[in-house]
């Protein structure tokens, strides 16, 4: 094997708590490997193949340390493939050991979390470019990470546009409900949980295509090269059935980047200050009843359904003509920075309308963007 292949196995002395079995046997083999024990390393994958038979990575692994015994190494994978596969195998091996070797930074969280409400227990963050699913937990609003997954991505990578692009979307998403075995063909192994692609800000970008899932894989193959899928985001079936323990449908917010953006948490605290307070001052100067303040939160390029910014505007001018008094309450606030735009952000909450003449509880969803400095709102659904 190559001197840097070899460089990087040497760093395989332990795995995070959070590492999958099959990632620890995986490791231990390839550290075996390197240091030259390869009997032990025949042994070591061997027992993950009893575990796991239909596992391709840990099978040409096997393939390699059985050719060592007539000759020396030279790459994973020496053994012979056809050259598309074979890369793709060569790229699950160093997607995996990187998530064993490069440790993420303690000091470091996802940028896109800034506070959840206090009834959603877990986010999902996934790193395209890492083919890493990691899950984390709302402790207090501050996020922790309690568990990470290889996953496989799109064919045609990250991005999604249209329907069978073969892409897997960037954005935020919601888990929205299950479908198990039973209800689905063996292509989607332990089940599948089903996801808001497309959401308002993609149906606003003519971005099309439907059935975004996290889900499982065939009974006939343990895990998947890292772009495999049509769009989806799939695991092996026993992480699929570890990751359901995490979510919550209807609930479980799920953050798709092609890279995440890592910051230190005092960075995080900071954006979340400054969109909450964005919020906030939206909040009073709408119970100003002053229409103009009101109405300088949000963008020209607004809209609301069909509304338009000067629709949105004659129309709330004219409202709060007719008010003598206005209460705001906002409960159940959620702050998340977009992936890919991190002056774009997508703000939640259960909204309590009071006036003179009208009482409503409504369920929002605000896209907001930075323009000229400033936090102003581009989108707005009421649910």
């Amino acid at each position: 094997m190559t001197r840097a292949w070899l460089a990087a196995l040497l760093l395989l002395t332990s795995a995070p708590a959070a590492m999958a079995d099959a990632d620890r046997q995986l490791a231990a083999s390839l550290l075996a490997i390197s240091q030259s024990r390869l009997p032990e390393a025949l042994d070591t994958v061997d027992r993950l193949i009893r575990t796991h038979p239909n596992f391709r990575l840990a099978q040409l692994i096997k393939g390699d340390l059985l050719l060592a015994r007539a000759q020396p190494l030279r790459t994973l994978g020496d053994a012979g493939r056809a050259s598309g596969e074979l890369d793709q195998l060569r790229e699950e091996a160093r997607q995996r050991v990187r998530a064993l070797t490069e440790t993420l930074p303690s000091e470091k969280l996802p940028a896109y979390l800034l506070d959840l409400p206090d009834d959603i227990r877990h986010a999902l963050v996934v790193d395209a470019s890492r083919s890493r699913l990691y899950v984390y937990e709302n402790r207090a609003g501050l996020p922790v990470r309690v568990a990470d997954f290889y996953v496989t991505i799109g064919k045609a990578g990250i991005g999604k546009q249209k329907e069978g692009d073969n892409r897997t979307p960037v954005g935020i998403y919601t888990v929205n409900g299950y479908k198990s075995p039973r209800e689905l063909s063996d292509f989607y192994g332990s089940g599948a949980w089903t996801l808001t692609y497309p959401n308002e800000w993609d149906q606003r970008q003519g971005r099309t295509g439907h059935g975004i899932w996290i889900h499982g894989s065939p009974s006939d193959t343990y895990s998947r090269v890292p772009r495999a899928s049509e769009g989806c985001v799939v695991l092996a079936n026993d992480d699929l059935m570890r990751l359901g323990r995490y979510m919550q449908a209807g609930k479980t917010p799920v953050v798709i980047a092609d890279s995440i953006d890592w910051v230190a948490y005092e960075a995080l605290d900071s954006r979340r200050a400054e969109l909450a307070t964005a919020l906030d001052v939206w909040r009073t100067d709408w119970e100003s009843r002053d229409a103009g303040r009101l109405l300088a939160h949000y963008s020209p390029s607004f809209r609301s359904g069909r509304q338009d910014f000067a629709a949105f505007a004659a129309s709330k001018r004219k409202v709060n003509a007719g008010k003598t008094w206005i209460k705001v309450g906002l409960d159940r606030i959620g702050l998340m920075l977009y992936p890919e735009r991190p002056d774009f952000a997508l703000v939640s909450f259960e909204q309590n309308y009071q006036s003179n003449n009208l009482s409503d509880r409504t369920v929002k969803r605000q896209f907001w963007s930075r323009e000229n400095g400033r936090w102003k709102i581009v989108h707005e659904t009421s649910l």
